[in-house]
């Protein structure tokens, strides 16, 4: 990501104007993410046959949609781009994609056995961040399984030029949003990774990852 400097905000794009412009450049630019591919194979190693899964920010399905499914379970994609959910209707059609806004999502009787949350908030401001973490480790069944990334930095509104397109972003420290998973998500971290990827695309530049796996407390506490 490149910053850039300037006040006005003219040309900054929402997150549903941005990711229905990158389509599927951001598969090929960051469809092979080895962190990600890693927290997936980790999730489906210690999910039963036939789990409730959330693809929080699914994209075009791939790939964490499509592994999902492909080991047997019941796949809810949701992402507030409409290019995006009609592109992953196409490619996963064993999974179930919604347009719509994390902040607003309902989540099925029961919960989600897993909830996959890779990148979607940093285009909301860091009061949005938290109350979207909560409500996703609020979805989770008793001993669910929450795994997420995000591209951790201290920066509030900081505006950006990513694949080509401004966006203004935010975004917490990694020792910060560790915190927010234990203190206000109420959640036992299991693992947390940091990795540093380059997209695959003219003029990526590299970006620091953290990897966060966190399970919410079962019967009993």
């Amino acid at each position: 990501m490149s910053e850039t400097h300037e006040e006005n905000g003219a040309g900054v794009l929402g997150a549903a104007e941005l990711f229905d412009g990158v389509g599927l450049d951001y598969e090929r630019a960051f469809g092979r993410l080895p962190g990600q591919l890693a927290a997936v194979e980790w999730l489906t190693g210690r999910l039963s046959p036939g789990s409730r899964v959330l693809d929080a920010g699914s994209g075009t399905g791939r790939p964490v949609a499509e592994l999902l499914v492909a080991a047997g379970h019941e796949v809810t994609g949701v992402d507030v781009s409409a290019t995006m959910v009609e592109l992953a209707r196409a490619r996963v059609p064993g999974a179930r994609f919604e347009q719509g806004d994390l902040r607003e999502h309902t989540p099925p009787e029961g919960g989600y056995h897993a909830v996959c949350a890779f990148f979607p908030l940093l285009m909301m401001d860091r009061k949005e961040q938290v109350g979207a973490l909560r409500r996703m480790a609020s979805w989770l069944a008793p001993g669910g399984l929450l795994v997420s990334a995000t591209v951790p930095a201290d920066v509030e509104g900081l505006e950006i030029v990513w694949m080509g397109r401004r966006a203004r972003v935010s975004s917490f420290s990694a020792e910060a949003y560790l915190g927010l998973m234990r203190e206000e998500c109420g959640l036992e971290v299991l693992r947390a990774e940091l990795s540093v990827f380059r997209p695959e695309v003219a003029g990526g530049e590299p970006e620091e990852h953290l990897f966060v796996y966190a399970r919410r407390a079962g019967e009993g506490g």
